[in-house]
């Protein structure tokens, strides 16, 4: 049985990790909604409520007793304004007590460190948890993180476009999965494990992504696609579509 599982139509996955029943997020990215308005013009409500909910809806339904958030909490880069901040601690309240909440820190996470206290926040190449390494990706992993079983990362925002016989296309989160290359990093062969890299779709639905299928994929890590040289692409609901360079 994998460590983790995805959970069907979520972007997100549980699993028993290190003795704890443990939910597995990326790029919530809270307080989108001002920086469509600030940046692009575009009015649309906030749907910070709807986020929480269902956050608070995946804890109960797995019963998980830790929240590992891969990067991207925040949406701005620096201070976040007061309806993003507002937003975040009003979701770490929410969150029972019993839960415990680490967040690897991402691009987008500033000095959140500082002022969300009940979070810990896990700063550069990342944690392992037991067999299961967490990075954002948007920076090199550590040693510790490469040596586990699998690796599980954000910042992506993995999507796929997809067109139908008449032509028209539509983009879909999407899962991807694969075998990790030694190539991009200072590993000896003889050392190397392949972990299984998961990079995990936003949580958040209102940000752009990396469309995989692309003839030349713009992947934002460092170390993709060159660790990554083929790999699955699961849909939401399970529905796997193959190897990303060949959709």
């Amino acid at each position: 049985m994998a460590i983790l599982e995805p959970i069907p139509n979520q972007p997100a996955a549980v699993g028993q990790i290190a003795g704890a029943e443990t939910l597995v997020i990326a790029d919530y990215h809270a307080g989108v909604e001002r920086a469509l308005r600030a940046d692009v013009g575009v009015e649309v409500p906030s749907a910070a409520p709807a986020r929480r909910d269902r956050l608070l809806s995946l804890l109960e339904q797995t019963g998980a007793t830790r929240i590992v958030i891969l990067g991207d909490l925040m949406h701005s880069i620096g201070t976040p304004g007061t309806a993003e901040r507002g937003e975040i601690e009003v979701l770490v309240e929410s969150i029972p007590q019993s839960v415990e909440i680490i967040l690897i820190k991402g691009n987008h996470d500033g000095d959140i460190a500082t002022w969300v206290p009940r979070v810990e926040v896990v700063e550069g190449g990342g944690r392992r948890i037991g067999s299961v390494g967490f990075i954002h990706g948007h920076t090199w992993p550590s040693a510790a993180v490469l040596d586990a079983e699998v690796v599980c990362m954000g910042h992506e925002h993995p999507r796929v476009q997809l067109a139908d016989p008449v032509g028209a296309t539509e983009s879909r989160r999407c899962w991807l999965r694969g075998p990790l290359e030694a190539a991009p990093f200072d590993v000896p062969a003889a050392d190397w494990q392949y972990p299984e890299l998961i990079v995990v779709p936003a949580y958040n639905d209102r940000v752009g992504g990396a469309w995989v299928n692309s003839p030349e994929p713009e992947f934002l890590a460092p170390f993709l696609p060159a660790a990554l040289p083929a790999g699955e692409v699961y849909l939401l609901d399970g529905t796997q579509l193959g190897d990303y360079r060949h959709i």
